[in-house]
């Protein structure tokens, strides 16, 4: 299930590069503040990621990014005061360390939670943007960059002239040569954006994570730029969002900055001995979670990327692939130095029904047609079983499933008297539950309809034909078999009663009484 929310992210690196004349040896040294609140105004829904969303780029900066963790804070639903004196304080050892010979910083600041186009809501105490900005600006660092992942924040580039517009060659030195400021945001300063239960995390703060760790080094030089995790958060937010209720986020940025060069995030070679490596084919999109399927998500690879490898710590991972109508689902162990290649064959194929019946916001329903071949005994003393088709449309919930059944079947009646033939016409709804196993899927399940009902003879004389109509109720069980392609085989049998009134062999109407059947019916489905 996907859960909207008014959000923005900006990126702003303020000062991206320092003097031209830094002597090429200089020692790059990084910190970061990563602020992570679900707590807003009372009035405010609370959120459900943003906190995990601070933590999860606090792990990638710590294990990619040359961050130590002495030089990391992260602050998971603290107030306004908490993160005002903490931002003081890490100024006061930024100014340290710029001081220090040969030494240039990089200062990185990520904020997830509430906000407005005034201030950020840190629980009930607000922290206006204007000092937010103003405490990431006055920072002695030779590069500042800031991350607001929140509620229309993308004001702030409104306001300084921001555009919206699609990814844009960031260029700086790697020894930070240069002096210059770079604004984005993920949306708009009107726009929504969401966060999402089956990503357990905001989309933009969770395309970016997946950049950083490998999706986004789009020239497979082992390093992520400013550039490439930008332009990788920019499309997979259009992408995922471009599927939602709210609409889709555009982001937008303004920049003002001399220099050559790229402003490196994350290194994945100088951590590959720590590291496992999963390898992804090419063809759909595979999401990452940690341990288990209700495990964290770590990462994903894109059905569009052209780098397919994610730098994970080592440890079980359960991945799932997204076919056109398929999940592939499985664990990969990833071991430190080692590189996995996840190949359809490690896991195991998932139709959409059962997806469904997993529950887990993956897919809340399954519906489609289905067609084939229905056999029911004689309800009528003396005729023959009744032979005919079924159309129907099923959908299938994750409890439950609904089904509802057109029928049509033929049959004959004959003794020394005369001939007659019986056609059926039945409607039918069948609700039921049902249990997947590893090959098949079983179920059981209760219906009741209506049936009209005509009986024609052939005989010497004039015989009129006679209808009636029948309440039919019963149980029963069944069994599908997946094909390819989201098509399935199904067979069914129940227990019916059919309540009709019966006619006597002299054309009078007789009392209203119960019949017992079986029935019968084989068909090919499919889930949508």
């Amino acid at each position: 299930m996907i859960l909207g929310r008014p959000a923005a992210l900006i990126v702003a690196a303020c000062g991206l590069v320092v003097a031209t004349a830094a002597p090429a040896e200089a020692r790059i040294e990084r910190f970061a503040v990563l602020i992570g609140n679900n707590a807003g105004e009372k009035s405010e829904v609370e959120l459900r990621y943003a906190e995990s969303d601070a933590a999860r780029m606090y792990d990638v900066l710590k294990d990619l990014g040359g961050f130590p963790p002495a030089n990391l804070v992260l602050l998971r639903g603290e107030g306004a005061e908490t993160v005002r004196r903490t931002l003081i304080t890490m100024n006061d050892r930024v100014r340290a360390a710029v001081s220090s010979p040969d030494t240039d910083v990089l200062y990185l600041v990520y904020y997830s939670g509430h906000a407005d186009a005034n201030a950020l809501h840190l629980g009930p105490t607000p922290l206006s943007l204007t000092e937010f900005e103003q405490l990431v600006r006055g920072s002695a660092a030779s590069a500042r960059l800031l991350i607001v992942d929140s509620c229309r924040s993308g004001a702030l580039t409104r306001v300084k002239g921001g555009t919206s517009a699609p990814p844009f060659l960031i260029t700086l030195d790697q020894r930070l040569a240069g002096q210059g400021m770079v604004t984005l945001t993920s949306s708009s300063g009107n726009e929504d954006a969401q966060e999402s239960d089956e990503l357990k995390g905001s989309f933009f703060t969770h395309a970016l994570v997946s950049g950083l760790l490998g999706t986004a080094d789009a020239d497979r030089d082992g390093a992520v730029s400013l550039e490439e995790a930008y332009r990788h958060a920019y499309e997979g937010t259009l992408r995922a969002t471009s599927r939602t209720w709210a609409g889709v986020q555009h982001p937008t940025f303004r920049y003002d900055f001399r220099g050559q060069g790229k402003l490196i995030l994350t290194e994945l070679p100088v951590h590959a001995s720590l590291r496992g490596v999963l390898r992804f084919p090419r063809g759909r999109s595979y999401l990452v979670m940690r341990d288990s399927s209700e495990g964290p998500v770590a990462a994903e690879v894109g059905a569009s990327d052209a780098t397919r490898t994610l730098s994970l710590r080592p440890g079980r991972y359960f991945v799932r692939g997204r076919g056109p109508d398929f999940l592939l689902e499985g664990t990969v162990e990833a071991a430190a130095g080692q590189t996995v290649d996840v190949g359809d064959e490690r896991l195991s194929r998932v139709t959409l029904a059962r997806l469904v019946r997993k529950g887990g916001g993956v897919r809340e329903i399954a519906h489609g047609p289905v067609a084939g071949y229905q056999l029911r005994t004689s309800i009528l003393r003396g005729s023959s079983p009744c032979h005919g088709g079924f159309v129907g449309y099923g959908i299938e919930l994750q409890h439950m499933g609904l089904a509802a059944r057109l029928s049509a079947c033929h049959s004959t009646f004959q003794n020394e008297l005369l001939t007659a033939s019986n056609d059926d016409l039945g409607l039918d709804v069948r609700l039921s539950h049902a249990w997947d196993l590893p090959v098949i899927t079983v179920g059981v399940g209760l219906d009741a309809g209506l049936a009209v009902m005509r009986q024609r003879f052939d005989s010497q004389g004039h015989a009129p034909d006679r209808y009636g109509l029948a309440a039919a109720f019963g149980a029963g069980a069944g069994a599908n078999v997946d094909l390819l392609g989201g098509f399935y085989l199904g067979v069914e049998a129940a227990a019916q009663t059919y309540v009709f009134r019966q006619q006597r062999a002299s054309g009078e109407e007789g009392e209203i009484a119960p019949s017992l059947a079986a029935r019968f019916r084989v068909g090919i489905g499919m889930n949508l």
